[in-house]
């Protein structure tokens, strides 16, 4: 995703409205948690890589199922009803790098209403404090089942699964291991097959 900001665009730390951002230039992309904009690193061929095989193995297992599976740029709304939408109060929505939504009746023209069951951030130096601290309150106050943090330079993924409304902690995992995807049944995902091969 490209960075945001020249002169006609908002930039990180301002403050934005979904109705200014529905005015905003077709291939504009913003991230806005309680009405400011984040910052938004290009993504890297690693970060490509990693989201399409994650596509292939999600969108697999969720062929004929009610489940959906949406790749960047897909606009999330956190915290929003789309009974009480209003153009000028909505402040919160991100773009998370993958989401799986389980309730067909979040999904809207305008994207997923409502907080998906499970979200993966591909994580940059650019980003990595925005998704660690930023999002990650965000998700677990929005009620996010499952939150993945990818970090392709280590090729480790931490996982975060709501108890009690709460994140308590993570649990790490690096390419040679697989994970259980916890919203999901009978769902593995080999990290192997994420992550690319370094070169010796």
């Amino acid at each position: 995703m490209s960075e945001v900001g020249n002169d006609k665009q908002k930039k990180n730390g301002q403050q934005m409205t979904y109705r200014e951002y529905s005015k905003t230039k077709e291939g504009e992309l913003y991230e806005v948690l309680d009405g400011y904009v984040l910052t938004m690193g290009s993504p890297s061929r690693d970060q490509h890589h990693i989201s399409m095989q994650l596509s292939i193995d999600f969108g697999s297992y969720l062929r004929g199922k009610k489940f959906e599976v949406f790749a960047a740029p897909t606009d999330v709304f956190l915290f929003e009803d789309i009974k009480e939408w209003d153009d000028d109060k909505v402040k919160n929505w991100v773009i998370p790098d993958l989401s799986i939504v389980c309730d067909p009746d979040k999904l809207d023209k305008k994207g997923v209403v409502g907080a998906p069951n499970l979200i993966i951030e591909i994580t940059s130096p650019s980003t990595a404090k925005v998704d660690y601290l930023q999002k990650r309150s965000s998700y677990q106050k929005a009620g996010v089942k499952e939150y993945w943090i990818i970090d392709p330079s280590y090729q480790k993924v931490d996982v975060y699964v709501l108890e009690d409304g709460v994140y308590n902690r993570s649990e790490v995992y690096f390419r040679e291991d697989s994970i259980k995807v916890s919203i999901l049944d009978n769902l593995s995902i080999k990290l192997e097959n994420i992550f690319p091969e370094r070169e010796e």
